[in-house]
């Protein structure tokens, strides 16, 4: 028996058909939540009584976090498995769309798309799907919260250069020192170019020591940094006060956003390192990642023995390359699939970036791959390195055994 069931915010939409494609119950909709599920578990079980099948597949499209709740009440029924062999997936909606194709003429609806899952679970080739457990489940839930606002500070960030450069245009490009320093962003906030070139040395050093708890410049004289600093504002172009005011007044408000997204992710941080200390792993012993890393790979990839081989974890991830053949010509350049869990890639490319920096052997990969191609040069071998290391976090969290760089 074959169920399908389309999955909303306030509905679940199920459908089942035996192995003939014939219909056993069709567009049954019952609310998302415990009751509602439970009525279909109890309708599934009635049919299956009465159609008495080998097996059982559950089908549901993998939509946004709405299948979630329905997927474990199902999955772990006593009934369900103790009178029935059950198997339970979470589908790819693209695949169901793409799959979908191929009947011209369903219309678009709930109805028609709990009967296509559960068609395309009877025509087989769907992978087993698998439930992070609990101990991975809310270590993802941290790490993912922090990858989005990794994102969110990225974004602000973008979109604060472009106010920096309507206010202070050669900032970016003359400044000794960062954009988004504690200096530069209260210099930002409190000066007009026209008082960063008229304030006195000593008082705009004094403001910007204050701001940047005693640390500007390293070694660089400070009488340098002002000098520096009164050039940029007068090569910068001016405009109206006005106009000047707002930006500044918007420019602030970017940078409260970035600091507290900075702010939460540091508190992430801290409950991220406490949550990690339960899970035994070895992937932390390798020089140049940390436990934010660690804990992003770890959590996305759950219990490793889900993988049979490091091509499995690295094509989960996303990091394959597609291919390009017809006749004798094969393609020399190729794109990313970037068709797994993104989460995951986000990651292992991020290790790779730190790699690069803090681990010889990485680092002699990487400008090995960097010095291969005349474009796309530094995300071709940091790709490329993600890749490598994929070898090296299959071979730690199957084995257990604490890295050693090789000599």
């Amino acid at each position: 028996m074959f169920v399908g069931i389309d999955v909303a915010k306030d509905s679940l939409v199920a459908c089942a058909m035996d192995d003939q494609g014939e219909d056993v119950f069709h567009s049954y909709s019952v609310k998302n939540n415990r009751p509602g599920c439970l009525k279909l578990i109890n309708l599934i079980t009635d049919n299956a009584n009465l159609l008495q099948p080998d097996i059982i597949k559950v089908g549901m499209e993998a939509t946004n976090v709405f299948w979630e709740h329905c997927y474990r009440l199902i999955k772990n029924h006593e009934q369900l498995n103790s009178n029935f062999k059950l198997q339970i997936y979470t589908v790819n909606p693209k695949v169901v769309s793409n799959f979908k194709k191929s009947y011209t003429d369903l219309p678009k609806n709930d109805n028609v798309d709990a009967w296509v899952i559960a068609d395309r679970i009877r025509f087989g080739r769907v992978e087993n799907s698998s439930s992070p457990e609990a101990l991975y489940r809310a270590l993802r839930q941290i790490t993912r919260h922090k990858f989005k606002l990794a994102q969110h500070i990225k974004a602000e960030k973008a979109r604060a250069l472009n106010l920096v450069f309507l206010k202070f245009s050669d900032l970016t490009q003359k400044s000794p020192f960062g954009t988004f320093t504690k200096a530069s962003m209260a210099l930002l906030e409190n000066y007009t170019l026209r008082e960063i070139v008229n304030t006195d040395v000593l008082e705009l050093a004094e403001f910007l020591y204050q701001n940047s708890n005693n640390r500007l410049g390293g070694s660089t004289p400070i009488e340098k940094i002002i000098t520096a600093l009164k050039k940029a504002a007068r090569n910068s172009y001016r405009l109206k006060p006005e106009i000047d005011q707002a930006i500044t007044q918007t420019l602030s408000m970017t940078f409260d956003n970035i600091r507290f997204y900075q702010s939460q992710s540091k508190r992430l941080k801290r409950v991220l390192k406490r949550q990690l200390k339960a899970i035994p792993q070895t992937l932390i012993t390798v020089d140049g990642i940390g436990p934010v890393l660690t804990a992003g790979i770890i959590s996305e990839i759950g219990d490793i023995n889900r993988f049979d081989k490091e091509t499995n974890l690295a094509s989960y991830a996303g990091l394959t390359w597609s291919q390009y053949q017809s006749g004798s010509f094969t393609a020399e350049e190729t794109h990313l699939t970037k068709k797994g869990n993104k989460y995951l890639r986000y990651y292992l490319v991020e290790a790779a970036n730190s790699l690069r920096v803090h681990n010889d052997s990485y680092k002699s990969y990487y400008y090995k791959k960097y010095n291969e191609v005349p474009k796309h040069k530094h995300k071709r071998a940091l790709v490329l390195t993600a890749r490598k290391f994929v070898r090296l976090v299959f071979a730690l969290l199957s084995k257990g055994e604490i890295y050693q760089p090789r000599r």
